[in-house]
């Protein structure tokens, strides 16, 4: 079963754990109840707002669930992550592989991500209506642990494809930015569940390296989803709508639903980022060669909506 990203937006709201349920209720006036959760249907929480408070007791309750609790900053960042102590009943010997995985192994496990993302890339601009050569001519020039950085060469091009030549990609500005921010941070928490699951430390990256970062695992394997954001952020634009906006934000999350087409037929997106840190776990402990990465193409819904419009 697919679980639902559940995110806290509006302030002043606490959350506790009641009957099985994750309850939110206002924390000023009546203290009225605002709505439940069932724990068991939750994938990710995003604390996304001021003035929130919530009981020990969820945080165990959600950790005990392999459910990752995001906090956000300014801009729609995430500053901060809870996750579980104990996510496989394989998990120690997990770790132990992850740390011993060669380097020769991880330049070709990263490799191959790029050129998944380049791949990904392509088809975001070809569905946009812009060139995609510049980004499918860089997929044969990617070598083993990208040591020509191919990946920021490409970034460069795309964004100038994707958005104009006048946008820059800013993490501390808002607008579009604002929007990319907030669709990578479902996106983000949800790849970090999908690890957690598969027994291995978010820590512990295959290409990121900044010691300042508790997620590096996180941020190598979502590479490959990012320009499914990129083209909802693309079409919103087209909408007239580049704020982070309650409607916007649903928009981003049901994209984690659609479906993708994977060698092993059609997958929600949110499953073939499990199938994919799944993959990496195996390929760590020798069972198989290969990550399950997504064929090159958009999500089945997004294409649909394409057409039609």
């Amino acid at each position: 079963m697919l679980g639902r990203i559940v995110e806290i937006a509006n302030n002043n709201r606490h959350l506790f754990i009641s009957r099985g349920f994750m309850v939110i209720r206002e924390t000023d006036g009546n203290r009225n109840k605002l709505g439940q959760v069932p724990l068991d249907d939750i994938a990710a929480v995003v604390a996304n707002a001021h003035g929130l408070s919530y009981t020990n007791n969820l945080l165990v309750a959600l950790a005990d669930r392999g459910v990752p609790f995001v906090l956000c900053g300014a801009n729609h960042n995430p500053v901060g992550m809870i996750w579980p102590v104990d996510g496989h009943s394989s998990q120690a010997g997990r770790f132990d592989a992850q740390l011993d995985a060669t380097k020769p192994l991880r330049k070709r496990l990263w490799s191959s991500i790029v050129k998944s993302k380049l791949n990904q890339q392509a088809a975001a601009l070809e569905a946009a209506g812009a060139p995609d050569m510049p980004l499918t001519a860089l997929v044969t020039k990617v070598r083993s642990g990208d040591p020509d950085n191919i990946e920021a060469l490409g970034a460069r091009r795309y964004w100038q494809l994707l958005f104009g030549e006048d946008f820059r990609r800013d993490q501390q500005t808002g607008g579009l930015n604002g929007l990319l921010n907030y669709g990578y941070t479902v996106l983000r928490a949800a790849t970090a569940r999908a690890i957690i699951a598969a027994g291995l430390h978010p820590s512990i990256g295959v290409h990121h390296a900044n010691k300042g970062n508790a997620m590096r695992l996180a941020d190598d394997l979502m590479e490959p989803y990012r320009p499914f954001i990129d083209l909802l952020a693309w079409q919103l634009r087209r909408q007239g709508l580049i704020e982070v906006t309650p409607e916007t934000k649903r928009v981003m999350v049901r994209g984690l639903y659609d479906d993708l087409i994977t060698e092993s037929g059609v997958t929600p997106m949110q499953v073939s980022v499990q199938k994919l840190a799944t993959s990496l776990a195996q390929v760590y402990l020798g069972e198989r060669e290969q990550l399950d990465l997504p064929l090159p193409g958009l999500p089945l819904t997004m294409t649909t909506n394409l057409d039609t419009e």
